[in-house]
């Protein structure tokens, strides 16, 4: 993945409570908490080269004393996280999560001030070791089997300027670009690591890749005209091969990412034989059925991911491109549209029944 990091563990304690005083009944403050507070343009990264030790300690309470019987609370230690993160604990289960900028969770409780319940001793506060898991939030998912084109793909309809190589797995860490529209409306589309057969399985980059597509709005799978081999101990795959293999990898992986709204990008349209190549593919994805028999059986997927538009493309000639922003333009909005319609009849539903 190179310097990206999207998987960190910290060791997180709430500060312990103040010392009560038992001659006047007085009580100990509250040990500090630590929290987690979601912000724009932090990194992972960031976290860890600013505190290598990875540990987080909020400040102790302040003692009893005579002059401040109650004792002051101790000083909160706040933790800023990318947007998109899962807070899991040890076991794995996960007990938080931060999507828009300043939502916080409390990562670790501060402990009690000693008082008479406590015989005037002061408790510790909470500690443990949670893992911060970074799911990138995007618009738009590009997905492909590497080589695809993903990568130019996104430099042209974009300002995001990724690795491009001619060898295979040229991306190496996803990469957010904006699409810029003349109306200033933006849409962030995620280029993610090239999946390979068996990434369901967590081959190759596996569920790294993966589990950045759940949470994007849409899919955007960008496929190669003339198919795609990964070696020469590979079998080759033509272009319908590779999209049935693509949703099979997706299926196995999570069921649910199958009902995202997708749209397919046929890339590579300035090669010879490209036009017959994207005639015989439309005929197969119209009736696919017609053509499964020519595959193996565990390459079919048990369900099919339906497109919302297909878009014939060149990232080399820049044919389709201005085609396929304004498709996801048109897709993104649709959805929106309808989210707002759903929300709409809830509230109008929630009215109605407090009636």
């Amino acid at each position: 993945y190179g310097n990206f990091i999207d998987d960190l563990r910290l060791y997180v304690r709430g500060g312990t409570g103040g010392m009560g005083y038992p001659r006047l009944g007085g009580e100990g403050g509250r040990g500090g908490d630590v929290w987690f507070v979601a912000r724009e343009g932090t990194t992972l990264k960031n976290i860890r080269d600013r505190y290598p030790q990875k540990r987080f300690v909020a400040g102790t309470g302040d003692n009893s004393s005579v002059k401040a019987l109650k004792g002051g609370k101790g000083k909160d230690c706040e933790v800023h996280v990318p947007l998109g993160i899962s807070v899991l604990c040890d076991d794995g289960k996960q007990i938080g999560e931060l999507n828009a900028a300043g939502e916080r969770f409390l990562a670790a409780r501060g402990g009690l001030g000693g008082s008479l319940a406590t015989n005037f001793m002061p408790c510790k506060g909470q500690r443990r070791t949670v893992r911060l898991d970074l799911k990138l939030i995007a618009d738009v998912g590009l997905v492909g089997f590497p080589n695809a084109g993903k990568s130019s793909l996104l430099s042209k309809i974009s300002h995001a300027k990724p690795e491009i190589a001619n060898y295979v797995f040229t991306t190496i860490q996803p990469e957010l670009g904006k699409i810029m529209y003349a109306d200033y409306k933006q849409i962030a589309v995620a280029d993610l690591p090239g999946l390979i057969e068996g990434a369901h399985a967590n081959k190759g980059m596996g569920h790294k890749f993966l589990k950045h597509v759940e949470r994007t709005k849409q899919l955007l799978l960008v496929v190669d005209i003339s198919g795609f081999q990964l070696s020469i101990k590979t079998q080759f795959r033509t272009a319908f091969e590779t999209i049935l293999l693509l949703t099979k990898e997706l299926e196995l992986y999570k069921e649910e990412l199958l009902t995202k709204p997708a749209l397919l990008a046929i890339n590579k349209m300035d090669l010879p034989c490209a036009k017959d190549n994207l005639n015989e593919l439309m005929k197969q994805l119209q009736n696919p059925e017609d053509f499964l028999h020519l595959l193996e059986e565990e390459m079919i997927p048990a369900n099919k991911l339906a497109f919302k538009d297909v878009i014939p493309l060149s990232t080399y000639t820049g044919e389709g491109i201005e085609e396929l922003k304004a498709c996801i333009r048109k897709s993104i909005d649709e959805e929106a549209e309808q989210e707002n319609e759903e929300y709409r009849k809830k509230k109008l539903l929630l009215l109605q029944t407090s009636e």
